[in-house]
């Protein structure tokens, strides 16, 4: 699609998915012309909608280069496995690596699958809520019976810290998540999380949304990321302001993450109780990081 309609033969390989992680060869910086030049083609990508018949513009609903992917919690200590960029694309679409060749006709390169097993449309990968979201059940002893609960925010990373709280257990490390209260009888939690239970509990939940890489800390920066990387300023200004905006309070996000982690893992799994005027500052200065976030957004 690229190479088609841009005539960019820029050599590159694909995860495919519907957020199909871009890997330049030659492994070039994020600030490479190499790399500015196919982020930009891609934030202008349309094609023919199979489904719809019609010319489909902004295929690529977001885009991260990797210092938002750092933010997003993509970033491992293996730097091999790190990807130049990642776009994030309407789900509907799922993209492969074509192998460098042109496309004859924009219908040949793309169709409707078959539905086998092997479909992978709708099911993984990508941002957007139908995709990105599922559920989690809990039942036993303590666990309150609330049927159906849309209400608790909350991601993989609580599953386990739940169990572990529940069951009077702990790890030898520090856990990302936190135990998600809300659903347990409040006399089945240790005495440590009985303590401020309301703060703490609006801490747990500032605490996500900083953290998750589908919190509102993640998705504002996310916002201001896919605007960078489609921008074209003179000496690339708003790219550079940008990204330098983003890396500043990622590095305050993970600075506060790490205090309130330490925090909450002491009160969940050592019984230490937390003062409720540390609990309130942490709360207050999470929500700030986040409304910086979503400042950076709406000013991009």
């Amino acid at each position: 699609m690229i190479l088609t309609q841009y005539g960019d033969a820029t050599n590159f390989t694909v995860h495919s998915d519907d957020a199909p992680n871009v890997y330049i060869t030659g492994n070039p910086s994020q600030t490479a012309a190499v790399t500015r030049n196919l982020e930009r083609e891609m934030a202008q990508l349309h094609w023919l909608n199979p489904y719809t018949g019609q010319d489909q513009q902004g295929i690529m609903v977001a885009q991260a280069d990797q210092t938002e992917m750092k933010t997003l919690h993509m970033v491992t200590a293996d730097a091999a496995r790190t990807p130049t960029f990642t776009p994030f694309a309407d789900p509907d679409w799922f993209f492969f690596a074509t192998g460098g060749a042109a496309c004859a006709t924009q219908a040949a390169c793309a169709s409707i699958p078959a539905r086998t097993s092997q479909s992978f449309a709708w099911n993984h990968g990508d941002i957007q809520d139908e995709i990105a979201s599922t559920w989690a059940g809990y039942v036993g002893p303590g666990i309150k019976n609330l049927g159906e609960d849309n209400n608790v925010w909350t991601d993989h990373t609580d599953h386990r810290p739940t169990l572990l709280t529940m069951l009077g257990l702990k790890d030898d490390y520090q856990t990302d998540g936190r135990a998600v209260t809300q659903i347990a009888d409040e006399n089945a939690l240790p005495v440590s999380l009985r303590v401020h239970h309301p703060s703490l509990e609006k801490l747990s939940d500032s605490y996500k949304q900083l953290m998750a890489s589908f919190g509102l800390f993640s998705m504002y920066t996310l916002t201001a990321s896919t605007h960078a990387l489609a921008s074209n300023s003179s000496g690339d200004q708003t790219y550079t302001d940008t990204e330098t905006a983003i890396s500043s309070l990622t590095d305050q996000r993970n600075a506060l993450a790490s205090e309130i982690r330490a925090g909450i893992n002491s009160a969940e799994f050592d019984g230490v109780k937390l003062s409720e005027n540390q609990i309130k500052d942490w709360t207050q200065a999470a929500d700030a990081l986040i409304a910086q976030a979503h400042d950076l957004a709406a000013s991009s």
